[in-house]
């Protein structure tokens, strides 16, 4: 046992593995909570744990970190927002891209609550979207004025602004 105490990696195993030792060594759960820092709740749950599963059982296990702020609904309409509009239509006045910044703003004010930049970017990747240049293109636009501004005003322009040069 304390061969396997020197070698662990994390200090939650430490403490898991030194639970069991204390047991091992006759001490109540009282005595080993102290010794370990932990409550008596943790070292019974650890003990549990030893008795079912062995040393296996003590180590640790992926963490999946805090409960999501946001409801899978509350994910879908922000979701539907960011692909949808640009920050200008729901109430960024002259913000015409989405950045971060922006983002955070907005869950703040509709969802009321807090992400730091950083966790911001990582609901974005976790709802599939990430960052790119705007490629906005007008909805209304009227080809045919396009293609006679190229053929025939622009070059009209352009001949313009070399003679004043």
């Amino acid at each position: 046992m304390l061969r396997f105490l020197n070698c662990l990696d994390t200090q939650t195993t430490f403490e898991r593995y030194q639970t069991v030792r204390l047991h091992l060594l006759g001490k109540s759960d009282e005595d080993a909570a102290l010794a370990i820092g932990r409550k008596e709740s943790t070292v019974a749950a650890n003990l549990r744990k030893y008795r079912k599963h062995g040393l296996d059982g003590l180590q640790m296990k992926f963490s999946p970190g805090p409960p999501e702020q946001l409801s899978p609904e509350q994910q879908a309409k922000l979701r539907q927002t960011i692909m949808d509009f640009v920050p200008h239509n729901v109430g960024f006045t002259a913000k015409y891209n989405w950045t971060l910044e922006i983002i955070g703003e907005y869950i703040n004010r509709e969802f009321k609550q807090d992400y730091s930049i950083r966790g911001i970017s990582k609901l974005m990747h976790r709802m599939g979207l990430s960052y790119t240049k705007p490629t906005y293109t007008l909805a209304a636009a009227d080809e045919e004025k396009q293609r006679q501004f190229v053929e025939t005003i622009f070059p009209r322009l352009k001949k313009l602004r070399e003679r004043r040069n």
